[in-house]
């Protein structure tokens, strides 16, 4: 084949290009190209922690037991990422892991601040000498804080906080309209309670009808008060009556 015949062949085959559609492909490749750069710098901006740092964290909610200290050390880490890459949910997270800190919402506010609203744990009772009670019966870990005051104590299985605390709550109802104050309630392994008052009487009331054995309890004090010595515990376990202790070394020390 001649030059001539093949400068000839290539020619013909330029005549049969599309040249718009090329020159249309090479633009939206070069728009592809110019999008996602742009885009990819603008993810380095908005993951740069010194163009867009978080400037400010606002705390409201009413604390009493979680100090500022406490939430920046949380939130040391985090607060080292930019506005946007900051992960609200790990911040919240974060905050919620505190001891004393029930619940926690954040949200970020243009242009450089986040909104954390804080909801605190209510203790309401001490759980197996080591743990509390909040107020949806709840149990958590937290260490001991000024400001808690005189709470009952309350003892069972751990699955069974809950339960104990509505139990507490209604015989500690019944003891208060009539004078008396509830200190300890015990629930034990095979499901029997035990109730301590404020003076240092212990109730045995066994597994069933623990209300109406209280009630029993009340009627009868009156009459064990008058008695010689002082009453140590009452067993209530009984279909009818009752058995009473004695407390002998506090009548031998007087």
């Amino acid at each position: 084949m001649s030059l001539r015949e093949l400068g000839s062949g290539w020619k013909t085959r330029l005549e049969q290009v599309d040249w718009y559609l090329c020159f249309g492909l090479i633009f939206l490749f070069l728009v592809i190209c110019g999008l996602s750069m742009g885009g990819w710098k603008l993810h380095l901006v908005l993951n740069d922690a010194d163009a867009l740092p978080i400037e400010a964290v606002a705390i409201k909610g009413d604390r009493q037991f979680t100090s500022d200290a406490e939430i920046r050390t949380a939130l040391q880490d985090l607060m080292q990422r930019s506005f946007f890459s900051a992960d609200v949910n790990q911040v919240q997270q974060a905050l919620e892991d505190l001891p004393w800190v029930y619940h926690a919402s954040v949200r970020r506010e243009w242009p450089a601040k986040l909104k954390v609203y804080l909801v605190e744990q209510t203790p309401v009772a001490h759980w197996n000498e080591t743990d509390w009670l909040n107020e949806q019966g709840q149990v958590f870990k937290a260490p001991l804080r000024e400001g808690i005051g005189q709470l009952p104590n309350l003892v069972g299985p751990e699955d069974q906080a809950k339960s104990v605390l509505t139990n507490y709550r209604q015989v500690s109802e019944l003891l208060k309209i009539n004078g008396f104050d509830l200190a300890r309630l015990e629930l034990s392994p095979r499901h029997a309670w035990l109730a301590v008052l404020a003076n240092g009487i212990e109730l045995k009331l066994g597994r069933e009808d623990k209300m109406a054995r209280v009630q029993r309890f009340i009627h009868v004090y009156p009459t064990l008060v008058k008695q010689a010595k002082p009453v140590a515990r009452v067993d209530l376990r009984y279909d009818t009556g009752l058995a009473v202790g004695w407390d002998e070394a506090q009548d031998e020390s007087r």
